[in-house]
């Protein structure tokens, strides 16, 4: 069985950071590209980021781009969102999502497994 969950959602202050882990089952990390994507109430699911499997390529959406970084550890089965500089509007739920791809899709209909998600509050 496949699961995802993810961690290291929480409160923080406009300007500061937050790190979000997502810990996979391990039944298809090593072969999956991972993805994070996130939904503010009122919103549709926003594309935030993902991973190849072989954790050297990237893609960020352009909400992301110059403050948040994606890795993953393939050995530990660990995918990890650093969030830097947040800002109120990045106020959401967080989900991570893989897919068996070889490419980063921005769809979330493209992705097959779904954590339940970490709630982010940015206060101004």
């Amino acid at each position: 069985q496949v699961w995802l969950v993810e961690s290291g959602g929480g409160w923080v202050q406009a300007g500061g950071s937050l790190r979000l882990s997502c810990a996979d089952s391990g039944r298809i990390f090593g072969r999956s590209t991972m993805g994070w994507f996130r939904q503010a109430p009122g919103k549709e699911r926003e594309f935030v980021g993902g991973i190849a499997w072989s954790g050297g390529v990237t893609n960020y959406g352009d909400s992301a781009k110059g403050r948040f970084t994606i890795s993953r550890n393939n050995a530990k089965n660990m995918m990890y969102l650093q969030m830097n500089d947040l800002q109120p509007e990045d106020t959401a739920v967080y989900y991570c999502a893989a897919g068996m791809i070889s490419y980063i899709p921005v769809r979330r209909d493209e992705y097959d497994y779904w954590g339940l998600g970490t709630q982010v509050t940015v206060s101004s």
